[in-house]
């Protein structure tokens, strides 16, 4: 199966080379959809000049949006020949390595969609409040939809391609996370989770998420419990 790799990048020229060269090295054929929101730090120039690879397809937004409408634009430019689409940040928290126990699920045709779990696997460097935080959204995910997820807030989501096509996503920042989970536990899809491991960052480093995109995130977990 063909994968497509969708990396929605904002400030990050320090790990974008890093990370696209791990991604590549990874043993799947594969399209890499880079999508660059608005960066200001050189990450923009970096992508435009230094990025050579066949199969990357570069898109950059006129305006910063935030990482829901990042992943928005790279959905929709997956091309059709990838049956399998993958979220990866442009960090260095989440190791590409992980992609084949992420993929086996689908690819033996036991799940829709899966995620990749911190909770599960190796977590290193995750603070305190992002911990108590990440458990409490995961227990209200549970609570709201009848199911056992450990990691609603996980960057490492694996759809079928169709699927994640078939979803319009509304959300712009990181409320995408509890706006697609939502959505898709709604429609009854097969989810499956997987450890993975994870190297957290600090805000020093460029740690984005904040105790507010918390707050978004329990907001849009009960909003669409009840809307589309």
């Amino acid at each position: 199966m063909k994968l497509a790799v969708v990396m929605p990048v904002y400030n990050e020229k320090n790990t974008i080379l890093k990370i696209l060269e791990k991604v590549q090295k990874t043993p799947f054929e594969k399209t890499i959809i880079i999508v660059d929101d608005c960066s200001t730090d050189g990450t923009r120039e970096i992508i435009k000049e230094q990025i050579k690879y066949q199969n990357v397809i570069k898109i950059f937004s006129e305006k910063n949006e935030g990482k829901g409408a990042a992943l928005a634009k790279g959905f929709k430019a997956v091309p059709d020949d990838c049956e399998i689409t993958i979220i990866q940040d442009a960090d260095l928290e989440y190791d590409p390595n992980d992609y084949g126990t992420l993929l086996m699920p689908i690819i033996d045709g036991y799940a829709d969609v899966v995620y990749g779990s911190r909770f599960k696997g190796i977590s290193t460097s995750m603070f305190f409040w992002h911990y108590v935080g990440n458990k409490f959204l995961s227990i209200m995910t549970n609570i709201l939809y009848n199911t056992l997820i450990t990691d609603m807030e996980t960057c490492y989501k694996v759809f079928k391609t169709k699927l994640i096509k078939s979803i319009d996503i509304k959300s712009k920042r990181f409320d995408f996370e509890p706006e697609i989970t939502a959505k898709i536990l709604k429609r009854k899809c097969k989810l499956v989770e997987v450890p993975i491991k994870y190297y957290g960052r600090d805000y020093t480093e460029g740690k984005k998420i904040t105790w507010r995109d918390g707050f978004s995130a329990l907001f849009t977990l009960i909003k669409y419990k009840f809307i589309d």
